[in-house]
């Protein structure tokens, strides 16, 4: 388990970081949300130990991370870091050697990481001369080539198309299946709700939520129904006990104060023609983070 328990970092009068604390458990893909300047650079960085807190610590399994567990991390910095005149595979191959594998297995592993990123064919081509969408896939094998314990990605799937985030994605899980504890981040808060196990949202240098995914949307879809029906649904406006949230002809998103008064609506809907669907709400990912960064 890695925690982030109660990090501070002050830049001058700025506070980037405020009491920060979450965890990353083992085998969980862990979406870290925020905004441009909310604190998960800042975070991961104090995670890797580039950056020095002003109070607070970093743990695994209940101890201080040292010198030697960062060495078992596989990190992706946002900005990319490779070579532009250097082969994919010498690339690859050169960063597992500096996390200390020998040559031969160095080698043996950017092999393998490479076919699984779809790169195997782009091996030999200079990394300048590969897409953007390649050379992130490139950046990924370089932070996976030496097998790490731990996993933390800023943005990893920045600029790649759907086909190339499934392959991305069934490598990460790979790892998670063999109890990897894996953090990334991303902007893209509907690839987020897609592969995410857990989330953290940060925004001000501050929590905001963490907590399981499904429990979070869960939690912030309390009460909450859809209905569709034959006709206009206007009438559910003047109903007791419900407030509407969304309204289109025969289509409305509501909040019941209760489950009585749900199964009420649906009674009401029925004597009043057919209903073509009707059940819980589970609100977006997108939905529960402008509510807690407002």
């Amino acid at each position: 388990m890695l925690s982030i328990q109660n990090i501070s970092k002050t830049y001058g009068d700025r506070k980037v970081l405020d009491d920060v604390s979450f965890s990353v458990e083992p085998g969980k893909l862990t979406g870290f949300v925020g905004g441009n300047g909310a604190g998960k650079t800042t975070t991961m960085r104090t995670i890797l130990g580039v950056v020095k807190p002003d109070a607070g610590v970093v743990t695994i399994d209940g101890r201080p991370v040292v010198v030697t567990d960062r060495a078992r991390f596989g990190y992706m910095p946002e900005e990319r870091g490779l070579y532009p005149k250097m082969k994919v595979k010498e690339q690859v191959t050169y960063f597992a050697e500096l996390h200390g594998l020998s040559a031969k297995e160095a080698a043996k592993n950017a092999d393998r990481f490479l076919e699984d990123l779809g790169l195997t064919e782009r091996a030999g081509d200079n990394v300048e001369d590969l897409s953007l969408g390649n050379q992130q896939r490139a950046q990924i094998a370089a932070s996976l080539a030496h097998e790490p314990e731990m996993l933390i990605l800023d943005e990893p799937f920045s600029g790649l198309d759907p086909l190339a985030v499934e392959v991305v994605l069934e490598t990460l899980q790979g790892f998670a299946a063999r109890g990897v504890p894996v953090l990334f981040s991303s902007h893209q808060l509907d690839v987020v709700e897609r592969l995410s196990d857990n989330l953290v949202i940060i925004s001000g240098g501050a929590i905001r939520a963490s907590g399981d995914r499904h429990e979070l949307q869960e939690r912030h879809s309390e009460g909450m129904h859809r209905i569709s029906v034959a006709g206009d649904a206007g009438w559910l406006r003047d109903e007791p006990g419900i407030t509407v949230l969304e309204f289109d002809r025969g289509d409305a998103i509501f909040v019941a104060d209760s489950g009585e008064t749900a199964q009420r609506i649906l009674r009401t809907a029925l004597d009043r023609g057919p209903v073509f669907g009707f059940g819980r709400h589970i609100v977006k990912l997108s939905d529960i983070y402008r509510e807690v960064v407002a």
